[in-house]
């Protein structure tokens, strides 16, 4: 019977539970767990290495905007003045061509109320003057055509009074030769009749009557000659008369020409005077209209450069900052010189924003969470400080970015390049090689956070 309630497991508990040196014994069965563990893990970790791994550039940067005109900008007085008035607040939103200040004018050459009703006048004047020289220098005019004709005609007078003296000339010419050769002919004719008479073939009465047609001729002669010279005297007289009407009427003609050139010289500068005096009129209506000073374009009213009433600007002064409304946002990244060559437009890239909440795996973009995407839209040509800037816009395919963030807050972002296995980038980095390039752009489908897939499923 004793042999038959003998059971050797219930004696050999019995024994471990009668010593302690047994609980101090390691069972087989904890190593086998162990070394289960760690090939399991070990197996994990060498399967994760053929996991793919997205290679990326990262760089730091900050919010800003693609286009200048959207940038933060400041409103400058255009003209030195006095504040007179205030109609802006900080944060208020204001459109284009609302009033954000009056200013009225510190320089005394401006403070008469009625400068321009005053040069208004003054320019009525000088038009008033302009239009009396113009009038004198159209009688000048008219008086110089006039003495032009004069001269012709007195010129055309004198001409044929020359041309009549000189015909004269020409008959009392032939008159004193015709009565020159009459007397020489009756001349020899007494001669022979005084040589007949002294033969006494002739009679006393014959010769005398003779001698009677000598003293005929001769003072036919000496009449001929007398109208001869005065007909010269006439010709010089009347050369002489033709070069004194010429003489006076170029001299009549010059006086006329030199007022005429003195009366246009004033009118030109009363011209001048006019215009200087027209555009200091428009000036000042310009100015005028500076007195007030508005917003260039819609936007908030970030701060006021300036404070209190009264207080004197310089022109071209600073008074207010303004940050347009609907900027076109873009993020500004800066990246390595040795990681520009990667880089290209069009190329995708994950952004996050300081403050706004995201878990990131740069190497899986699919799942992280909170990020954005975005496009390589300007890659600077030139370095600042050593890095150069990348601006990034939005990515028309992927989500919206957050309104809630701001110009000039912080982002971190990763431009997305080549897909590889885990084990190919740890060897890469292990061995400091650069990224993998990329001649062209994969036409993938955009990658959407997890974030994304959540909304739309909850909608």
């Amino acid at each position: 019977m004793a042999s038959e309630n003998f059971n050797p497991a219930t004696e050999e508990t019995k024994d471990k539970d009668r010593f302690a040196s047994f609980k101090l014994v390691y069972k087989p069965s904890l190593a086998k767990q162990a070394a289960k563990w760690c090939s399991i893990i070990f197996m994990v970790l060498i399967l994760s290495l053929l996991l793919p791994w997205t290679q990326n550039i990262d760089g730091k940067g900050e919010l800003t905007t693609l286009n200048p005109q959207d940038r933060p900008q400041t409103v400058h007085s255009i003209i030195a003045g006095r504040i007179d008035k205030w109609l802006v607040r900080e944060g208020q939103f204001l459109n284009k061509g609302d009033t954000i200040a009056i200013i009225s004018e510190v320089k005394d050459k401006f403070f008469d109320p009625e400068l321009l009703v005053r040069i208004d006048e003054q320019i009525k004047s000088k038009e008033g003057a302009l239009q009396s020289t113009k009038d004198k220098a159209s009688a000048l005019r008219n008086q110089i055509n006039a003495l032009e004709d004069g001269l012709k005609f007195s010129l055309g007078k004198a001409k044929n009074k020359v041309q009549q003296s000189i015909l004269k000339l020409q008959s009392d010419s032939i008159d004193y030769i015709a009565a020159k050769t009459d007397y020489e002919i009756a001349k020899q004719r007494v001669d022979r009749q005084e040589t007949l008479y002294k033969k006494g073939l002739i009679s006393l009465t014959d010769i005398e009557s003779r001698r009677l047609k000598v003293q005929e001729s001769s003072a036919k002669l000496l009449s001929s000659e007398n109208k001869f010279l005065n007909a010269k005297n006439d010709l010089k007289n009347t050369q002489i008369e033709l070069n004194s009407i010429e003489a006076e009427y170029l001299d009549k003609i010059s006086k006329a020409e030199s007022d005429l050139s003195s009366t246009l010289g004033y009118y030109y500068d009363t011209e001048g005077t006019i215009s200087k005096m027209n555009n200091e009129y428009a000036s000042m209506q310009i100015r005028s209209a500076y007195y007030t000073i508005v917003a260039p374009q819609s936007g908030y009213v970030v701060k006021t450069l300036k404070s209190g009433i009264g207080e004197t600007i310089k022109d071209g002064e600073e008074i207010v900052s303004i940050m347009p409304e609907n900027p076109s946002l873009a993020v500004s990244i800066y990246v390595r010189p040795a990681d520009v060559p990667l880089l290209e437009k069009g190329r995708k890239v994950r952004i996050q924003f300081d403050g706004w909440p995201a878990l990131v795996f740069s190497g899986w973009p699919g799942a992280s969470f909170g990020t954005f995407g975005g496009v390589i839209s300007v890659i600077d040509y030139v370095d600042t400080k050593g890095k150069y800037r990348v601006l990034v816009v939005p990515d028309p395919n992927d989500e919206a970015w957050p309104k809630q963030v701001r110009i000039g807050s912080g982002t971190f972002g990763w431009v997305m390049l080549k897909t590889v296995s885990v084990g190919y980038e740890l060897w890469r980095n292990l061995n400091a090689f650069p990224p993998d390039f990329l001649d062209e752009i994969e036409s993938s489908k955009p990658i959407k956070s997890k974030d994304k897939g959540k909304d739309e499923k909850e909608e």
